[in-house]
């Protein structure tokens, strides 16, 4: 979103610059630290770029503060190259109004995303939900993009007022396009005055370059929630059955490749329709629906250790058990743990006074 922005690139180009100053000094962090409380100076994320918040946040709050330290590090370290780094930093850059302005609407945008990103890796955010949350946040660009820059040249005027910086936008020299000879063309270069170019070269730029990837986004959320949406408890509870028949195969078809398909969408339809009905209405979230499905769901294992016992009680006695008595050494070998715990004089007893012959063999 500002890598392709020259001015942005210099912006966040300072920002990891303060940042480099301090931390590569025990002495010059101590002097951060003294003038910057609450918060420290981070370096820029280099993989998402909603979590530079973390790094413009500090100096955005403390900028004042942070050019206190500045001013102390250019008065008191004896390297010269870290003097004059201090010095730049702090009157060429931290000093400069349009600085102030776009700290302010880097701050708004990157804070107002990485809510938003906190909210969609949240387990309990359901995709539709996702979806809203999305929808509303380009609406809050849309309009941002109308009233934010006036919002932010106010509060920016704010803190140039306790820091001493002319509330004006620096005139920046012309670079006019030079014509090559056969170039004929008459229609006047367009100028701009600073505040115009600020707004129409940088803020419009990062808001409408937002907005794009903000839409994406929205347009993926619907995707999928056009694909995968019905497995959702709460959508699998309304939908009918040839609805959600229809949906099974579209799955089946997405997830087809060079003609073979991962799922049988009749298969999941019957399983689905069978996972409806045994799960309770308050789950809703599906990490909840896959949780009550591993809890409670059907297995086959007790089946495969039937068989398994089966196999060892016939290996021996095949030709001369009965059914019965091979079903009951069978339940005796699958439930061996709970055998254990029965008391079998009680067992005997109560087996031998059914009958009178039994009772007099066993006494």
């Amino acid at each position: 979103m500002g890598n392709t922005c020259d001015k942005s690139i210099e912006f966040f180009g300072v920002i990891q610059r303060l940042y480099t100053l301090f931390s590569r000094s025990v002495n010059r962090w101590d002097i951060m630290r003294q003038h910057v409380k609450g918060l420290t100076l981070k370096p820029l994320c280099t993989t998402r770029w909603e979590s530079r918040v973390d790094s413009v946040k500090p100096i955005k709050l403390y900028l004042p503060d942070v050019r206190e330290a500045l001013l102390e590090v250019e008065a008191t370290d004896k390297d010269t190259l870290i003097q004059s780094e201090a010095k730049s930093l702090a009157v060429n850059m931290v000093s400069d109004f349009e600085f102030l302005v776009a700290l302010v609407i880097w701050y708004e945008v990157l804070s107002t995303v990485n809510v938003l990103s906190k909210k969609l890796q949240s387990e309990d955010m359901v995709l539709d939900v996702a979806i809203q949350e999305v929808n509303k946040l380009i609406e809050f660009f849309k309009e941002y993009r109308e009233v934010g820059l006036a919002k932010a040249i106010d509060e920016a005027k704010i803190v140039a007022s306790k820091m001493g910086v002319d509330p004006v936008f620096p005139q920046r020299r012309i670079i006019r396009k030079k014509k090559q000879f056969d170039d004929t063309s008459t229609e006047p270069e367009v100028l701009f005055s600073p505040e115009e170019d600020f707004k129409v070269n940088y803020f419009l730029y990062i808001v409408d370059q937002a907005l794009a990837s903000i839409e994406r986004r929205f347009e993926q959320y619907q995707q999928y929630e056009k694909l995968f949406g019905f497995l959702f408890p709460k959508r699998l509870r309304q939908l009918e059955e040839s609805l959600l028949k229809s949906h099974c195969h579209a799955l089946e078809d997405a997830l087809k490749y060079e003609g073979k398909a991962d799922i049988d969408g009749d298969e999941l339809f019957q399983e689905l329709k069978l996972f409806e009905r045994f799960l309770p209405s308050r789950i809703i979230s599906p990490i909840d629906a896959l949780q009550n499905l591993k809890e409670g769901g059907v297995t086959v294992a007790s089946a495969e250790r039937s068989f398994s016992k089966l196999k060892l009680l016939k290996s021996y006695l095949r030709s001369t058990m009965s059914q019965d008595r091979l079903n009951g050494l069978a339940m005796i070998s699958i439930e061996s743990d709970m055998l254990e715990n029965m008391n079998y004089e009680s067992l005997i007893e109560d087996f031998a006074s059914k009958n009178a012959r039994r009772n007099a063999r066993f006494t």
